[in-house]
């Protein structure tokens, strides 16, 4: 590309060629089928003082693009020395993970009979009342081109299979999911399995649940429920953009602080697969390991070079946008808590009585937090016992966190197709979470 850069501004360009597919069944009947391709582009200029944005959707107009805002800026000589643009990275060349893999080249026949195969098990069982079935695949391939003399191309996608599901029996309801993904056409599988085992779990719910005695316990989260709590309750405060000018969040949240338990440590690392996986953020910073915490201390948050600067640190991967008409912003790739020692039957061996959670509906919070469970069964004398019906767990973060005195021995990192995180009117952002089974000494139920 063939690009004139204005002398005394910064100036990157990410271009985006996108494709995307939809498919939902709804009780049988194709509801919606939806397929997508486009390339557009995310234009910057920055003179040190302030930055400039614009996008367009022609390619053609990004010369146009760069002038305009360029003119609407201030000359800096000095602009190769700004704090901002010393930590933007100069990465080059192509680095395509999935070349002759692209799900745009799938046949769309192929992905609907995929999805044809998935759902029959919900249609044929006799207390599902309603259900829908999608199939969902992006495929993003970006460059990123700046006047510091950056030229990476890269390219990420994932594919995903959904079943959700309504079961009634006289006034009682209950609604679950089944789920899978993959960055393979080839190796997304169909969901029949796990979706019987759905159906058996959630028709046990739904006949014998009956609601916990309100109290204090302890508590199993599945690697689900403990990758959202990490995601929702720890990994946003870890996105420097909530400290920068926060006098007060800087001193909570400093370096070296002890913020859990010793055996906890939390991650955040574009590099790996699924949904979460970026192997350059939007700036054309190379994805890399974040150490969140470790052994239970703060060691790192999330940046982009701006927010990297103005505290003083280094980019660590994660100026992400939603698409080409938003600025990049801190924001978390695959965050998750890392496994610990302990098997899953010796997590719960030592609970005389307690509560395992295993899938939950959302979860919420900064300072403090909730986790609305969905499935969750009662621990009794080192035993998983009945299912029970429990509206929501709470409690601080901190707290929580130096409570933690278990984690299994293996690391699940889960993808859920179609979803994502939502930041400054910037949603579905892709991201993946997850961790082994961590066991809570006390946590509030209700």
């Amino acid at each position: 590309m063939d690009l004139d850069f204005p002398k005394g501004v910064f100036c990157d360009v990410r271009i985006e060629d996108v494709a995307s597919t939809y498919i939902k069944i709804m009780q049988g009947t194709l509801d919606d089928y939806l397929a997508r391709e486009y390339a557009a582009a995310f234009v910057r200029v920055y003179d040190g003082a302030r930055w400039f944005y614009g996008s367009t959707s022609d390619i053609g107009a990004i010369q146009r693009q760069i002038d305009l805002l360029a003119s609407m800026a201030k000359r800096n000589p000095a602009i190769d020395d700004d704090p901002v643009v010393a930590r933007l990275q100069m990465n080059r060349g192509e680095h395509h993970r999935f070349a002759g893999r692209d799900f745009a080249s799938i046949d769309r026949r192929r992905k609907l009979a995929l999805l044809e195969t998935c759902f029959e098990p919900a249609a044929a069982h006799p207390r599902v009342t309603s259900w829908s079935a999608s199939y969902t695949d992006s495929r993003k391939r970006k460059r990123i081109v700046s006047s510091k003399g950056a030229d990476v191309s890269f390219d990420c996608q994932t594919a995903g299979l959904s079943v959700g599901f309504q079961m009634a029996s006289g006034d009682r309801r209950f609604a679950e999911s089944a789920w899978s993904s993959a960055d393979d056409f080839d190796c997304l599988e169909s969901l029949g399995p796990l979706l019987e085992e759905k159906l058996a779990m959630s028709e046990d719910c739904l006949m014998h649940a009956e609601p916990i005695l309100p109290g204090t316990y302890p508590v199993i989260l599945s690697p689900m429920a403990a990758g959202i709590f990490a995601h929702e309750s720890f990994g946003h405060k870890s996105e420097a953009d909530f400290m920068v000018g926060d006098e007060t969040m800087m001193r909570e949240w400093a370096m070296g602080t002890e913020v859990g338990s010793d055996i906890l440590s939390i991650v955040d690392d574009g590099g790996e697969p699924g949904t979460g996986f970026t192997p350059f953020d939007d700036e054309g910073t190379g994805a890399c390991k974040t150490w969140l915490v470790r052994n239970g201390v703060l060691s790192g948050r999330l940046h982009s070079a701006s927010t990297a600067a103005a505290l003083a640190e280094e980019p660590t991967g994660n100026a992400r946008s939603v698409n080409f008409e938003f600025q990049p912003i801190p924001r978390m790739t695959t965050t998750y808590i890392l496994p610990g020692v302990s098997t899953f039957d010796e997590l719960v061996s030592g609970i005389d009585e307690g509560l395992l959670v295993e899938t939950i509906k959302h979860g919420s919070g900064l300072s403090t937090f909730t986790l609305a469970p969905n499935t969750a069964h009662r621990i009794r004398g080192g035993r998983i016992a009945e299912p029970v019906n429990a509206s929501v767990i709470s409690g601080s973060v901190m707290e929580t966190l130096g409570l933690i005195d278990g984690l299994s021995d293996r690391l699940e990192l889960l993808s859920m197709p179609g979803g994502g995180c939502g930041k400054n009117e910037q949603f579905p952002l892709p991201v993946g979470f997850g961790g082994p089974w961590v066991r809570v000494s006390r946590m509030n139920v209700r």
